[in-house]
């Protein structure tokens, strides 16, 4: 028997055209605000003219405040806004989506918010706030998170509440991660996760890329190794996966090893290892941390990446690793890419 979305979608389709309208500029300002309206226009593609009339709608039902900084959403506007949600998810087929790209990558369990980071980098935002509620029911009092490097894990990271962890919580990073921007080393992020959620947290100061004699000299240091059994003992790992390329360029990857990832066409990195579209590793990184067999023993493994762009990268990255335990936090450019199945070979 038909829902009633789906009645409503084959006989007033405008009806839920204009409801999504409105959704998406709710939830803009509420990532936004403070926001003027050319700047929502542009990050909405959508003409001042047209979001003006939608503006005065919203404020005349008060979901919306207007003032001298920008647009902002009152009590009104955050209470209406949870629910909506829920029912444009179900509108727009994410939950069926999460369902596919779920048995598609053999994954434990699959999250898709809205938008396309690509296209919306607030879009990140979401996606770390997702995170952080899929870990939740993971937790206790003494849970150890090793946390990687990146802007993805540094969103995350931006979106921890004190309400999330104990004191006797810890964060450590999954790498080594000297060498990286700053903002970005996976040091730097766990000791910022550790602030904003009041837990504790270790540090790796080793480079994220070593030769071989560098690596068993620095794994003979006592701290170090007591930071790496923290880290293989972790039960749960919060990680991005990136864009060969890109992940390569950012490393100062040397010119032997660059050509060695561009002539294996490369497309996902995670943990140093760079992955082909088969799933296949063409070449890894000599790294101090996590490893990829490392993650058999880990019983909760959460990797976050969006935007359509990634969707090569995400899906080389699943064909190349045993997944079982693992939760993708996605966005929706991500998942339609993966789900037509035109971005990678099958």
């Amino acid at each position: 028997m038909p829902t009633f979305i789906d009645i409503q979608k084959r006989l007033v389709p405008n009806l839920l055209d204009d409801l999504q309208q409105k959704y998406h500029i709710l939830r803009s300002v509420r990532f936004l605000q403070p926001v003027g309206r050319r700047s929502l226009a542009q990050s909405l593609g959508m003409t001042e003219r047209v979001l003006r009339s939608e503006v005065e709608f919203l404020k005349s039902q008060d979901l919306l405040h207007i003032h001298a900084s920008g647009m902002s959403l009152t009590k009104d506007g955050f209470d209406i806004l949870l629910p909506l949600e829920r029912m444009m998810n179900e509108i727009v087929g994410i939950n069926v989506m999460e369902d596919s790209l779920k048995e598609k990558l053999g994954v434990r369990r699959v999250m898709i918010v809205p938008g396309n980071s690509d296209d919306s980098p607030w879009v990140k935002e979401e996606l770390g706030r997702a995170a952080i509620q899929s870990m939740k029911g993971c937790v206790t009092d003494h849970t150890t998170i090793a946390v990687t490097g990146g802007t993805t894990m540094s969103s995350v990271a931006g979106m921890l509440t004190p309400d999330f962890a104990s004191p006797d919580m810890l964060f450590v990073p999954a790498r080594g991660g000297i060498g990286e921007d700053v903002q970005n080393q996976a040091n730097v992020i766990c000791a910022t996760m550790a602030q904003k959620s009041g837990a504790k947290h270790r540090v790796l100061y080793v480079p994220d890329q070593v030769s071989r004699e560098m690596y068993e000299s620095i794994m003979k240091e006592p701290s170090i190794k007591e930071v790496m059994a923290l880290i293989t003992s972790a039960s749960i790992v919060l990680h991005g996966i990136g864009d060969a390329a890109t992940m390569a360029k950012r490393r100062n990857t040397s010119e032997d090893d660059l050509r060695t990832i561009l002539e294996g066409q490369a497309v996902g990195e995670a943990f140093g290892y760079y992955f082909d579209v088969h799933g296949k590793i063409v070449h890894k990184v000599k790294t101090i941390g996590l490893q990829l067999k490392d993650l058999a023993s880990i019983p909760n493994v959460f990797a976050v990446a969006g935007g359509a762009s990634k969707a090569n990268a995400i899906q080389s990255y699943f064909k190349g690793t045993p997944q079982s335990s693992s939760t993708l936090i996605t966005d929706e450019g991500a998942a339609k890419e993966l789900l037509k199945g035109s971005s990678l070979l099958k």
